[in-house]
């Protein structure tokens, strides 16, 4: 049976307030939530058994640590990474170290997951397993691998619940949208990302998901003139559309670190005729803001300039400077870091400990790169 039940505003402060010791600050305010500040990212690894027992201890251990909100995807690892953190869940709520009420979870739909290890013929297991079986029509579907047409995310959908062993998901995101501009024009994005939020209006009507948002690789880091730009001002507009002020279109997630800062140097979003940043539009607009490649499959956990350490003192590691980089930036709620070793959690997880840069110390980083 699955565990009922989604974060809560009370839940999530009673995790927060468990956790004293970390920094002040840690905890966010978002959406009526306690949400940490460093979060927990599940794509990489190995299709194995091993890798699903180390995730699933890390994920255990994390929320001892101090954080709690886990994100993933349905296609992560072949659907291995949201059972790995059903499995854990489960473990957790059933010896009472943690509670369904204090967790957020994040989860993403639209790219074609196969189930448990890559098939020998990809094209024909999405023939069988998805337009034969009714989930998704062949015209829907863009390269091969995506599709967002409702009742596709219906599917997949009913599909992340079990494999997370949960009635709610806290957040549901859109994965990568713009992935359909690759093949459909601008007006037939538009009408297939309103039929999208339609869906998802219906599946938080119905208790299935609590909050909704897009997930994103390029969309919010182009230009405007990209072709596959994303507009943050157009897809908060398409949700008042659908279900007016009170909407649930209310997460965005991007890549954000240092090695990619367009989230906070690139003014290429409007918001009432005045271009600024996407962090800075999201925060206009109502959106909570997660950032994920934070260390950048770890390329950014060693070899970090002089002046980084410097401005961002108290750390121990490039990978924390790194994380730190991302969680003392205006805007940002939480920085999500792959975590599938115990290690890597105890090491990450230290940074909860220390307060996050103040605005005028984070901004010395630019002056001193220069």
């Amino acid at each position: 049976m699955s565990t009922q039940g989604c974060a809560t505003a009370a839940g999530t402060r009673r995790y927060a307030t468990r956790l004293a010791s970390v920094a002040a600050g840690h905890f966010r305010q978002q959406q009526e939530l306690c949400m940490s500040s460093i979060g927990l990212g599940t794509y990489l690894g190995h299709w194995d058994e091993r890798t699903d027992r180390m995730y699933q201890e890390a994920i255990r251990r994390a929320l001892e640590r101090g954080c709690n909100v886990i994100d993933s995807a349905i296609n992560y690892r072949f659907q291995r990474s949201e059972r790995a953190i059903g499995a854990a869940l489960k473990q957790l709520f059933e010896s009472q170290r943690a509670a369904r009420d204090e967790v957020i979870i994040a989860t993403k739909g639209g790219f074609i997951p196969f189930d448990d290890q890559p098939p020998r013929d990809a094209r024909a297991w999405i023939v069988e397993n998805i337009i034969a079986a009714g989930a998704a029509k062949a015209e829907e579907i863009v390269g091969g691998s995506h599709c967002m047409a409702p009742h596709y995310l219906d599917n997949q959908l009913s599909r992340s619940l079990a494999n997370l062993d949960l009635d709610c998901i806290d957040i549901y995101y859109i994965h990568n949208p713009e992935t359909q501009l690759q093949a459909v024009s601008r007006d037939e994005f538009n009408g297939r990302i309103r039929a999208a939020f339609s869906f998802l209006e219906e599946a938080a009507a119905a208790g299935r998901i609590q909050f909704y948002g897009t997930a994103t690789w390029n969309g919010y880091r182009q230009p405007p003139t990209a072709p596959d730009y994303l507009s943050l001002e157009e897809l908060v507009s398409i949700a008042r559309e659908v279900a007016g002020d009170e909407h649930h279109f209310r997460a965005i997630q991007l890549p954000y670190n240092l090695a990619m800062p367009e989230a906070l140097t690139e003014a290429n979003q409007t918001v009432n005729g005045e271009t600024m940043s996407v962090l800075m539009a999201a925060n206009r607009l109502g959106l909570t803001v997660m950032c994920s490649a934070t260390i950048l499959q770890a390329r950014l956990s060693s070899g970090l300039p002089e002046f980084v350490g410097a401005t961002l003192g108290g750390l121990r590691t490039d990978a924390q400077r790194a994380i730190q980089f991302v969680r003392s930036t205006p805007g940002v709620t939480t920085a999500l870091v792959g975590m599938s070793h115990r290690s890597h959690v105890e090491e990450n997880l230290e940074v909860a400990r220390v307060e996050s840069a103040p605005v005028e110390q984070f901004f010395q980083m630019f002056s001193s790169g220069e």
